[in-house]
């Protein structure tokens, strides 16, 4: 996995935790929804880098 990839994909990963926290505390499900939505978007992203990188070895 590159390195900037790993950083692109956990700063999306804390955006959307942050995103889902300001929900939360807003009451915004919208906002919330859209929160987990990017975390989980980042770690589908980091697995498929994984997977990629199994297979160059």
């Amino acid at each position: 996995m590159g390195t900037d990839d790993k950083l692109r994909n956990s700063a999306q990963e804390m955006g959307g935790k942050a995103k889902e926290g300001a929900g939360r505390v807003t009451g915004d499900r919208d906002l919330e929804a859209e929160g987990k939505t990017d975390q989980s978007a980042a770690s589908l992203k980091q697995a498929g880098e994984k997977v990629k990188d199994a297979f160059k070895r």
